[in-house]
């Protein structure tokens, strides 16, 4: 029975092994023609769409000057654009630094929110600041948030450009990467997610999902769709799928970049990677059991990709960890034997592979020192998310279990200059 369940863990964990490199081959020939696109977008300014940025932010005074002075920098038509800034029931001098801009600027706006619809999370603020949106065109973007003069530029005209996508996801950059070991590991992270998922998923299927900032995405399509999903803590994961059911796809154009503040510490990484979690569990279970609802049947793929990642993937991790732990106490007449160490060695080899492969599509980023972080991360990093998945299914299950209202965390910001 334990040899079974070993070979079991083994099956599902070569699996998604090999569906990552599958997916990582697709990122990188997407890294070679992205820019081609770019060179197609309309020049001319009148043919500029009008664009509504939707910032929302609670208790944000340590980023959200630098955040609003980034959309100044933006080399948009000022005309065509608006920034909304929701004050979402900020208790600090978030609201001050806003009116203060918007006096300034006539293209920025300040919205105000008051219980009992305020404070209760990003959705609720952004559907707020849906309602007072002006242009043809919603972005978004997190208040720590300091995106380059083109990117919005970038992703409107990349809508425009292209009327089969719903929705245009950029590129987002680490401002904090060289703070601590941490933001090191979280910077490698979030560049290899978003060239092997983000940009694998599009080259081979046409899919990517919103990210939670630094995207553009139709107003007719929010505005068909309702705005945001108020009960998602992954309210991001959560429009992906709903954008993909009305027909439309997701684009990927890493040319639209922004720079954003990470946790730089356990504590703050551990609370906002478990609201993470347990958003995207909760978008497993609201689609999982109505699947034949859904018109657009490619949906699947990410619905069980996300399925097999929380459940079957980091199942089998941990399964395949317990097995070895009581080994060690207790003889399970492991037949296996040195099949099992080989498969650990070239699972090791291939995940430091994709990592590095993704690391060489950033320029500066395939360093030595990164490359030793990443042989690091395997074996730290990379064990931290098995905990995190198991903690955050426990308390999902909780929630459900006792009917528990959704509870918001705002990521804590750290005080830093602008990128």
């Amino acid at each position: 029975m334990t040899n079974l369940l070993l070979y079991l863990s083994l099956f599902l964990i070569w699996m998604m092994l090999f569906y990552h490199a599958f997916l990582m081959i697709g990122g990188y020939f997407h890294s070679l023609k992205y820019k081609k696109f770019g060179k197609r977008l309309p020049e001319d300014p009148d043919l500029f769409p009008t664009v509504s940025i939707l910032i929302p932010a609670h208790n944000e005074d340590v980023v959200i000057e630098n955040t609003i002075k980034s959309m100044i920098r933006l080399n948009y038509p000022k005309d065509k654009l608006e920034v909304i800034v929701i004050n979402d029931n900020s208790s600090d001098s978030t609201g001050e630094i806003v009116d203060r801009y918007a006096e300034r600027y006539a293209f920025i706006k300040a919205v105000h929110t008051k219980p009992p619809f305020a404070g209760k999370g990003k959705s609720g603020a952004l559907n707020q600041g849906l309602k007072r949106s002006t242009g043809e065109i919603i972005a978004v973007y997190d208040a720590d948030n300091t995106p380059e003069p083109d990117a919005i530029r970038y992703l409107a005209l990349g809508l425009k450009k292209d009327p089969k996508a719903g929705a245009i996801v950029g590129k987002f950059r680490v401002v904090n990467a060289s703070q601590n070991l941490l933001t090191k590991l979280i910077n490698i992270e979030t560049l290899t997610f978003q060239w092997l998922a983000q940009a694998g998923r599009w080259f081979w299927f046409r899919m990517t999902t919103i990210p939670g900032t630094n995207f553009a995405i139709r107003k007719s399509i929010l505005e068909e769709l309702g705005g945001w999903d108020e009960k998602a803590l992954s309210e991001d994961t959560e429009l992906s799928i709903r954008v993909y059911n009305l027909g439309f796809y997701i684009r990927f154009f890493p040319s639209a970049i922004t720079w954003e503040q990470e946790p730089e510490n356990l504590r703050v990484w551990w609370r906002q990677r478990t609201r993470w979690a347990r958003g995207n569990l909760y978008v497993i279970f609201k689609y999982l059991f109505s699947l034949h609802k859904l018109k657009n049947k490619k949906i699947l793929i990410d619905i069980f990709y996300f399925l097999f990642t929380y459940l079957m993937f980091f199942g089998g991790v941990l399964l395949s960890h317990t097995l070895f732990v009581v080994n060690l106490f207790h003889d399970l007449e492991l037949k296996i034997g040195i099949v099992s160490y080989v498969l650990l060695i070239v699972g090791f080899l291939l995940f430091v592979t994709e990592v590095c492969l993704a690391l060489s599509m950033e320029r500066k980023q395939l360093t030595l020192k990164n490359f030793i972080i990443v042989l690091f991360m395997y074996f730290t990093y990379s064990q931290m998310w098995i905990f995190l998945v198991v903690y955050s299914s426990f308390l999902e299950a909780k929630r459900v279990l006792l009917k528990q209202e959704v509870k918001w965390y705002k990521t804590k910001r750290f005080q830093q200059a602008t990128k």
